[in-house]
């Protein structure tokens, strides 16, 4: 089987000066003077990818709109809940979604979501890509993602790997790694990357693909270690992390992004106004640097190319893998 498809890999770039330089008008996407807050609904709980990316979004979008953006948490069902509320809301601009692709592309790939994750959105805009790493108590006897093969393929069902939840990216990240490698280990769901970590840490759980967002602290401190990354190269961050790909496991991806979007139908120029604000804020150099350090990258392209064709591979992997997911 071939690696997610990654419609946004190809294309990560900061976002032109042209959109950057774009002006927009405080209120001016609402048409209407509404002095409502901006609900930007994430599908995890604080702490994690989601909330660190949100919160470089939310002060200056606040400024460029004119109106005070408030960060929702709705956990639960791999960010699916968050994603059904969204695509509910009217369609005024005042409620988007920070979403990833386990929400708008694994979870319909799984079962009836209760929304189409093409129709009944309305795009706005890509914000960031990046990839899993795969982290480790560090108690279990392997330094990279080679040795840890070894060890599930000497102890099927020993170990134990957690996940932001079931259906979410870094549990198909490790359903994919334990596909292509031939080897077992048994899923422990959580309510998003921060307690994924928590019980990782403690050793409730042996290893996990997560961010490098929600690890990186953890990681320097010693609690964690980082055996390996799902991207084709080498993370800036961790220059002596080997990729997955390159130790052991050839052609080997697991890619994770952000994206901003609204329910279906919302105005053009609300839209459109909406995206320049985004735009402005990430092609802002204090913002692209903080995000950068989290191991994110700022991504261009089409939110709906995104999830039509990552929802096609994730499909395929779920077919293949006769998995049946419960989703909480």
């Amino acid at each position: 089987m071939s690696a997610p498809f990654n419609p946004v890999r190809r294309r990560i770039v900061a976002v032109t000066a042209t959109l950057a330089a774009a002006s927009v008008a405080p209120r001016a996407f609402a048409q209407g003077g509404s002095t409502k807050p901006l609900r930007l609904l994430l599908g995890y709980a604080p702490g994690g990818g989601a909330d660190i990316t949100a919160r470089e979004l939310a002060q200056p979008l606040s400024r460029l709109l004119g109106q005070q953006v408030v960060i929702d948490y709705k956990p639960g069902a791999s960010g699916s809940l968050a994603a059904a509320e969204v695509a509910r809301a009217a369609p005024d601009g005042n409620t988007l979604g920070l979403l990833d692709n386990a929400p708008l592309a694994i979870v319909p790939a799984l079962r009836n979501a209760g929304y189409d994750p093409v129709k009944g959105f309305t795009p706005v805009a890509m914000v960031t890509v990046a990839p899993q790493v795969l982290v480790a108590n560090p108690q279990l006897p392997a330094t990279r993602s080679r040795e840890l093969l070894e060890l599930m393929r000497r102890q099927p069902g020993r170990l134990n790997f957690g996940s932001g939840g079931a259906g979410s990216v870094s549990h198909l990240a490790a359903e994919l790694y334990k596909a292509r490698s031939q080897t077992f280990a048994v899923h422990v769901p959580y309510r998003g990357g921060a307690p994924a970590v928590t019980a990782l840490i403690a050793g409730d759980v042996q290893f996990a693909f997560l961010t490098y967002s929600v690890t990186a602290p953890f990681i320097k401190s010693g609690q964690l270690k980082a055996l390996g990354v799902g991207s084709t190269t080498r993370l800036p961050q961790l220059p002596d992390v080997p990729s997955i790909a390159e130790d052991g496991l050839p052609g080997y991806e697991a890619t994770g992004w952000f994206a901003l979007v609204g329910p279906a139908g919302i105005p053009a120029p609300v839209t459109q106004a909406l995206r320049k604000a985004v735009a402005e804020v990430l092609a802002t150099p204090s913002v692209v640097q903080r995000l950068e350090g989290t191991g994110q990258t700022v991504a261009s392209g089409d939110p709906a190319q995104a999830i039509a064709g990552e929802g096609a591979t994730w499909r395929r992997l779920i077919t293949e893998r006769k998995l049946a997911i419960e989703l909480s």
